[in-house]
């Protein structure tokens, strides 16, 4: 595949790395020449300095023989320009862009990227992407990561492994075993730097970082069983009224029993939350200021989430909040070099917005054979769902007997509401939804096997 990438900032560079990374030809475009500069010498791409929208600098790009455009410049309107230019001078078959404006995104203005309107084949809010990725988060307090899949039926968990977990020590086999009536499977394992996928025999050590593939009616067994069970926050602090704490606040109002308080340093953004917030609190002031943390009630606060978008001050507050009585906190943080600091610092959650985009978009990308995707482990790895078609080699083959590649594991099975695990001897049908875990190096296999005979590896 060709893909031109307007936008060399950290989506760009960081869509650009996952689509070079599996082969593919790829043009980034971007005004600003370090940048440029900076994508050419870390990945295997081209690059071209210029105006993400113009039309001599997307020609230059390769724009007319490309089957993708991916538009991700910090500019909606230079995005939407991008895809206009790309659908009616070069008849690009794909085309997406991120929009962060919510007034472009709003419901009364829906046939603005119809057919007749904008040639936009997929809108990406990141402000909305992470928002419901929070949301998700806070359904399994106890994990560091969660991913839903096959619409819901199951779950993929990030657990930490702790000296007092009741894990600690025990052989992945063993655990299964203990547990026949539940359905799950340990798919990924991260000890210290290294991701790998576990045999029966090793064991889980205290630090680690598990990925547990578990059905979401057995969720809360897992969480007990890795002795994360925490029940969901039911008070709540929010640092940040911006589009992002703003949609977490009115999602949450509409949940029964949850008390929610808002911390703004903008008066006037404190102001317009204040108007369309009608059940939340909104307090003006810095969240680093230990009266105004006093006065939304942290002490009591089952959960403090930092939203604001300022990696320091998300970092900052989120210790105080937990210092001052907070049980949980969660912060966004965009730079990946506070990333070590979390564990040191108390804080139990770090979301990043540019993973959670690049999940987004390339699930888009992949729209066809993959269904769904999420980015774990720093990028390290991918859990991917996807259908099984007629015409698919793992069609007629049993799950317990897969030849699979190196580094991929099969998570689950689903088949209408029914949940199917690895050790479980059912013979794949057409139309079955299949989730995989796979190491990055191995993603582009995964893909592969919706699609073409094993015999390929």
């Amino acid at each position: 595949m060709k893909a031109v990438i307007c936008g060399a900032g950290r989506v760009g560079h960081g869509i650009a790395r996952e689509l070079a990374g599996e082969g593919n030809a790829v043009t980034v475009v971007d005004w600003s020449r370090e940048l440029i500069d900076r994508v050419t010498t870390d990945l295997d791409v081209r690059g071209v300095v210029g105006h993400g929208a113009h039309p001599d600098v997307l020609e230059r790009a390769g724009l007319a023989n490309a089957d993708l455009l991916v538009a991700v410049t910090y500019s909606d309107e230079t995005n939407m320009v991008a895809c206009q230019v790309a659908k009616t001078l070069f008849d690009t078959p794909t085309r997406i862009a991120r929009v962060r404006a919510q007034s472009y995104l709003d419901r009364r203005w829906s046939e603005l990227f119809s057919s007749d309107g904008l040639p936009i084949d997929v809108t990406i809010s990141p402000e909305l992407e992470v928002s419901r990725s929070i949301l998700q988060r806070l359904e399994t307090p106890g994990a560091f990561a969660t991913a839903p899949f096959a619409n819901s039926r199951v779950q993929l968990l990030g657990l930490q492994v702790d000296e007092n977990s009741p894990v600690a020590g025990s052989p992945r086999g063993q655990l299964i075993d203990l547990f026949p009536d539940m359905g799950f499977d340990i798919v990924g394992i991260q000890r210290d730097k290294t991701l790998f996928i576990p045999e029966d025999t090793d064991p889980l050590m205290s630090g680690d970082d598990v990925y547990v593939c578990v059905q979401a009616a057995h969720v809360k067994r897992a969480l007990d069983m890795f002795g994360r069970s925490a029940p969901r926050a039911r008070r709540v602090v929010i640092v940040g009224a911006g589009n992002i704490g703003l949609y977490v606040a009115r999602a949450l109002e509409r949940v029964s029993g949850v008390r929610v308080r808002v911390i703004e340093r903008d008066k006037g953004q404190a102001e317009r939350a204040a108007d369309v917030l009608r059940k939340t609190v909104v307090l003006h002031g810095d969240a680093l200021d230990r009266e105004i943390l006093s006065e939304a009630g942290v002490e009591d606060a089952e959960l403090a989430l930092c939203l604001t978008n300022d990696d320091k001050v998300n970092l900052l507050s989120a210790v105080m909040a937990r210092r001052e009585g907070a049980e949980r906190s969660v912060c966004l943080v965009n730079d990946e070099a506070f990333k070590p600091v979390r564990e040191s610092l108390g804080i139990n959650v770090m979301i990043d917005p540019r993973e959670v985009t690049v999940s987004t978009i390339l699930q888009h990308i992949r729209r066809g054979r993959i269904t769904g995707l999420q980015s774990l482990a720093g990028g390290g790895a991918e859990a991917l769902e996807g259908v099984a078609l007629a015409t698919s080699p793992l069609v007629g083959k049993a799950l317990n007997a897969l030849d699979l590649p190196e580094d991929v594991a099969v998570c689950a099975l689903v088949r209408g509401d029914h949940v199917h695990f690895a050790r479980e001897r059912v013979v794949i049908e057409e139309n079955d939804r299949l989730i995989f875990f796979a190491l990055k190096g191995a993603v582009s296999k995964v893909e592969q096997l919706f699609r073409v005979s094993l015999q390929y590896f």
